[in-house]
């Protein structure tokens, strides 16, 4: 599961997503995130989630691959939707056995919220899977541009940023590894009580800071050797060119925005 995760992985591709500037990408999905919070009924959460579902065919990337990819993140929505469902009591009663007792409202509160997450997953994975890491920086740094006048290190900023979030997918693909190792080793993490299992966690964890330091000591030392000394002067193979699609995404959320509003309860 660990090696399948995606979150944080760059897929190339030449749909209109890919082409798309990431200064308009990034704010599209900061936008996005926004309206998501308009929707409050199952019209409005419907219309998020056919919005969702067209984003993720226009990025021409299978919607298997997606799901199959963020299955780690499923365990957290179903955990969230359980927890309306049982700490939720409002509106009628719909099922009362023993100590169990489900709520109108409760149920209703864990569709919409775990659809909320579902499409927020989507999105942001969506922004990732088809943005390469020189982008994000470089949309991030554009983006965050007037803070310069306050003197914020903006190019580090946007770099720490993008180096942080490809070290997602690196460090999950490492503790896939390093499992499988202890597991040769006979080690079972996966059963006996919990006291064991958090000492079987031990052996786990220490190869994987190890491995992270070693891999952050060696991305310094490539950096250095290349001659980064930081963004000040420094100039950008790649230029971002915004064009007509990317005025259109943003203008489309405007109209989504404004749909969701019409249909709010």
């Amino acid at each position: 599961m660990m090696e399948k995760m995606i979150f944080g992985r760059f897929i190339p591709g030449n749909s209109i997503i890919h082409q798309m500037d990431p200064r308009a990408k990034i704010s599209f999905v900061f936008v996005f995130i926004a309206i998501v919070f308009i929707a409050n009924s199952a019209v409005t959460y419907g219309i998020l989630l056919g919005f969702t579902l067209l984003v993720v065919f226009l990025s021409k990337i299978r919607l298997y691959f997606l799901i199959n990819g963020l299955k780690p993140v499923f365990i957290l929505l179903i955990f969230t939707f359980f927890l309306h469902i049982f700490f939720t009591r409002e509106g009628d009663l719909l099922l009362d056995i023993g100590f169990i007792e489900i709520y109108e409202e409760g149920l209703r509160q864990g569709i919409f919220i775990s659809v909320r997450f579902l499409v927020l997953v989507f999105i942001t994975s969506i922004l990732t899977l088809t943005t390469s890491p020189i982008s994000i920086t470089d949309g991030i740094e554009v983006l965050l541009g007037p803070f310069k006048r306050v003197k914020l290190p903006v190019h580090e900023l946007a770099l720490m940023m993008s180096i942080s979030l490809r070290f997602i997918p690196t460090l999950m693909d490492e503790t896939g590894k390093i499992l499988k190792a202890q597991m040769a080793r006979g080690s079972d993490i996966g059963s006996g009580p919990m006291k064991e299992r958090i000492k079987a966690v031990v052996p786990l964890l220490i190869p994987l800071f190890v491995s992270a330091f070693k891999r952050a000591e060696d991305l310094a030392t490539a950096m250095e050797v290349r001659g980064y000394r930081g963004g000040e002067g420094r100039t950008r193979y790649r230029q971002l060119d915004w064009r007509f699609v990317d005025s259109l995404s943003l203008l489309v959320l405007a109209g989504l925005a404004g749909m969701l509003w019409y249909f709010r309860v």
